[in-house]
């Protein structure tokens, strides 16, 4: 983790001085040719924002934070081996999973929840949360994409989320989302091997959300667009919830992306047609 701090506060006006950092690394010299990151591990809201003007009880809701990944990650990292980025703050602040030209990069009506911290901001504001939250996060990743890169190494790509399971009143039944787009290297063989679980997975193909979405922005920017193998996986957040939880699924995806990660062939830059 970046423990003690390694920041200057008077650089970063919107972190008090008992707020977290914008990113934290596990694991971060992890023998593993992967690269996990969590976008919306964390419901934490700077001090100086007030938490955005809302009740305590809605931060511990899926509209701040993919409840359980923080967990997930941190088990999966230790499974295999392999450093992880996670986000400091609350996609509340500024959502890291888009792009800056989305409008909903820091969202003003969260699943009806009127953000009121977010309401008439100003140009200056939003600038400010970009170079609080949002730049750092990039360069994060970039910074260890980087790393990979120097040792002559192409790495595997894996976004973790969370889905509630019920939205709008519609059940869920998926265990697992995988989202992909063009690049089927690691979704369709991990699918598969998912599938043939003996506990009987429901499994989603870009369900219930797409990776051909533009709102599947870190896969995009950082992955997809330098042609580095990855998927992005979505756990129905009740399977990830608690600590137990966290470890079976991490165990579960370990052994479904043990051959996948195996294969010295995945580690290579993909030339779409």
């Amino acid at each position: 983790m970046n423990s003690p701090r390694t920041m200057k506060l008077d650089d970063y006006p919107l972190i008090g001085p008992q707020d977290p950092e914008p990113y934290s690394i596990l694991n971060e010299h992890g023998k593993a040719n992967v690269l996990l990151v969590g976008d919306h591990v964390s419901n934490a809201i700077p001090e100086p924002l007030h938490n955005l003007g809302l009740d305590r009880a809605l931060l511990q809701k899926h509209i701040a934070y993919d409840i359980g990944t923080r967990k997930l990650i941190t088990h999966l990292s230790q499974h295999l081996d392999a450093p992880a980025v996670l986000a400091g703050y609350s996609r509340l602040v500024v959502d890291l999973n888009r792009s800056l030209a989305d409008d909903s990069v820091m969202p003003e009506v969260s699943d009806n929840v009127l953000i009121q911290g977010n309401q008439n901001m100003s140009q200056a504001h939003r600038e400010q949360r970009v170079h609080c939250f949002y730049t750092p996060y990039r360069k994060a990743i970039d910074t260890m994409l980087h790393r990979f890169k120097a040792k002559g190494m192409v790495p595997a790509f894996i976004s973790i989320h969370s889905f509630t399971p019920e939205m709008a009143g519609f059940a869920r039944p998926w265990h697992v989302g995988l989202l992909w787009d063009k690049d089927p290297r690691i979704p369709v063989p991990l699918m598969e091997n998912l599938r043939a679980h003996p506990d009987g997975f429901n499994i989603g193909d870009n369900q219930p959300y797409s990776g051909k979405h533009p709102a599947d922005y870190t896969i995009d920017h950082h992955a997809e667009a330098s042609g580095l193998p990855h998927v992005s996986i979505e756990i129905r957040q009740d399977l990830v919830s608690t600590e137990d939880g966290a470890e079976r699924w991490a165990t579960i995806l370990d052994e479904a992306l043990r051959d996948i990660l195996a294969n010295p062939e995945l580690y290579r830059i993909w030339q779409s047609v």
